[in-house]
Parts: C-alpha cells; structure tokens; sequence
C-alpha cells in the first residue's frame, strides 16, 4: 500500500476502535453504581467505613461518565487489540499472521490480570502504606474525583505493562529476541522497570514504585521462559557461491 493508504487504514481502524470504546462505555453506564462499589473496593479494604466526598454537584455525574468509559475499555480491549494486529498484519509474512489468535487470547487476559494485580493487590497495600502516615491526627476523607484519576491511571499502566510476556511471545515467535538476548539486556530491563514505576506510580514513595517494578521484572523473566518455550530463529535466505574460477 501507498503511504496515503496507510494513513486511510489507520483511519478506519482507529474509527471502528472508537465505535467499540462507545459502545462499551453505553453498556457500562447501565451498571454504573456497582462498578464505582467495585471501584472503590480497594480504598474499603484498607480503610472500612471510609466515604468519599465531592465538592462540586457535577463531581458525581462526571465520575460515573468516567468510571463507565474507563470499565469499557476493558470491555472493548478484544476488539481494540484485534484492530492493531490488522494493521499490522499486512507487513507480516504468512505464517507468521497466524499469531493473531494467540495475540488478541493471551493480550486480553494479561491486561485484565494487571487490572485485577493492582485491584486486590497493590491498591490495599498502597493505601495501607500511605495511610499510616497520617496517624490519629489526620482524617483521610478523599475527593472522588482524585480517587478516580488515582485508580484508573494506575490500573491502565499495570494492564499495559502485563502485555510484555505478549509481546515477547509475539517477538520470539518471528525470531526478532531470543532468550539470550533477553538476559544479556537484563539489567536494562531493572533500569526500564524502576522508571516505568515511577512514571506510573502517581506517588513519589520508593516502596510503592518497588511494589510495581519487581512485578514488571517477574514479567520480563516469564518473557524469557516463553522466548525460550516459543520462540524460533527467522529463516534466512541462503546465499549462493560465487562461481568457480
């Protein structure tokens, strides 16, 4: 394709990804209240009794838009991630078009497993964390609105950063990294794993960064086992003599 037909294809991908996002975010609406109880969970299991406050009238009509479309992402991630394999499909060889199963299987469930390690893991054991700090002294009593951006950005990360044995798998499959490669990049992988932590952590504390980067290393080494398991050289073509004097 030309270049003017990537940018069209691009555009239609883009446009029925929109339409799904849409229409997961209809579908959530109608369940709004449980999903801000299920939301709000984490924040219940470290403090019990706790209530969130808002300070505008509009605060809670815009967070349960928010929360609806962020739990439609979730809905929608099969669909999305099937639109960016097809757009990538086309500079792939044959055989190897025939990860896309595998691609949207294994992309979907490692992103809803990162949403589900920050939910009933991470998020109780950060608030408990943050919450010490405050003492007798000091009445915790959140704005939704805050608690939201807290949640949603976070969970986002985790589900993106759980994609990495996927790719890897995905890699190793077309022969791009090999085991080896992986390992002996290792200790840029730690360097990699701390700053993502801290770009995704939206507090500035070295534990909770800690609490997220030794998964993503966890991660990074499952990647190996599956470059190991899975993956394969790319054939290379081969080369003819040159003729005999």
């Amino acid at each position: 394709m030309s270049f003017l037909e990537h940018l069209e294809e691009l555009r239609q991908r883009l446009l029925k990804s929109v339409i799904a996002l849409a229409a997961g975010f209809g579908v959530c609406w109608g369940f709004h209240e449980q999903i801000f109880h299920f939301m709000v969970q984490p924040l219940r299991t470290a403090y019990p009794g706790i209530k969130l406050v808002a300070t505008s009238p509009t605060e809670a009509l815009m967070l349960f838009m928010k929360m609806s479309f962020f739990a439609g992402i979730f809905l929608a991630a099969p669909f999305v991630l099937y639109q960016i394999w097809a757009f990538v499909a086309p500079g792939l060889y044959a055989h190897e078009k025939r990860y896309v199963v595998p691609f949207i299987v294994f992309g979907t469930l490692f992103f809803a497993a990162g949403a589900a390690f920050g939910h009933y893991w991470l998020f109780p054991l950060t608030f408990r964390f943050l919450g010490e700090f405050g003492g007798a002294d000091v009445e915790y009593l959140p704005k939704i609105s805050e608690y939201y951006t807290f949640y949603s950005w976070f969970l986002l990360g985790l589900g993106v950063v759980f994609q990495l044995p996927v790719v890897i798998f995905v890699l190793a499959r077309i022969g791009l990294v090999t085991p080896g490669f992986l390992l002996r990049h290792f200790r840029w992988a730690v360097l990699a794993a701390f700053v993502l932590a801290a770009i995704i952590t939206p507090t500035p504390d070295v534990v909770t960064q800690s609490l997220l980067a030794l998964p993503m290393l966890g991660l990074y080494l499952l990647g190996v086992v599956v470059a190991w398991l899975f993956g394969k050289p790319r054939a290379k073509a081969e080369v003819s003599a040159p003729p005999a004097a």
